[in-house]
């Protein structure tokens, strides 16, 4: 599903990955751990096509991500890849299944198509009657499920998460840990997350520990 090649990226004379060899398997669930500064997020990045690498090749879903266009990769983004953010990142002024319809409008569906998907997610997600409520309505554990159904609308390949759950109280971490295995286990669902959760790391199927833009080792579940 993913395989990195001797990636590396600097910014002016700091070098934050130092060479990054990683293979994600379809339906793996992976976990990227490690101390700040150690090149986590940037390593994310990179994956989810946001910035660029200054050498090394990536691979997702079969596609050389190098080689496409600017337009090419902005589109691979919104239809393959999904996103989750520690702060869920939803539009304010826009409802719950508002904000989860935006990616399948940008890949050019109709509004009916986006809809029917999008409600079909919030129902999976046990969120079907918040669906019309605005950001600031809804609890954090229901902002972050709202961003997971928008990461879902385009079945993407996989799932890029930053510190999904560093936000979230205990019982709603705990709820989206589980709703991850579940996404996984019914849809067969791929996730990369950056996370210092030990517990969603021990969960996952690996975990790679990365210090000073260098993968240390990884530890299997």
């Amino acid at each position: 599903m993913i395989t990195l090649k001797n990636i590396k990226k600097r910014f002016g004379t700091l070098e934050v990955l130092k060479g990054i060899d990683l293979h994600v398997d379809k339906g793996e669930i992976v976990s990227i751990v490690g101390p700040s500064g150690a090149g986590k997020t940037t390593l994310l990045q990179i994956m989810g096509t946001l910035d660029r690498p200054d050498e090394g090749s990536i691979i997702i879903d079969g596609k050389d991500v190098r080689a496409m266009s600017q337009k090419e990769t902005a589109a691979f983004r919104n239809q393959r890849l999904g996103f989750v953010f520690q702060f869920h990142q939803l539009l304010p002024e826009f409802t719950a299944i508002e904000n989860v319809m935006i990616p399948a409008f940008i890949a050019g569906r109709s509004r009916s198509e986006a809809m029917a998907k999008a409600t079909e997610l919030l129902d999976f997600l046990g969120l079907a009657d918040r669906k019309d409520h605005k950001p600031n309505e809804l609890s954090g554990g229901e902002k972050q499920r709202v961003a997971v159904a928008r990461a879902l609308i385009n079945n993407p390949a996989v799932i890029l998460a930053d510190e999904p759950s560093g936000s979230l109280d205990t019982k709603n971490r705990n709820e989206l840990h589980q709703l991850f295995f579940q996404l996984r286990e019914k849809l067969g669902q791929t996730f990369v997350i950056v996370t210092h959760d030990e517990e969603l790391a021990h969960l996952s199927d690996r975990t790679i520990n990365l210090k000073d833009g260098l993968i240390l080792g990884e530890d299997r579940l």
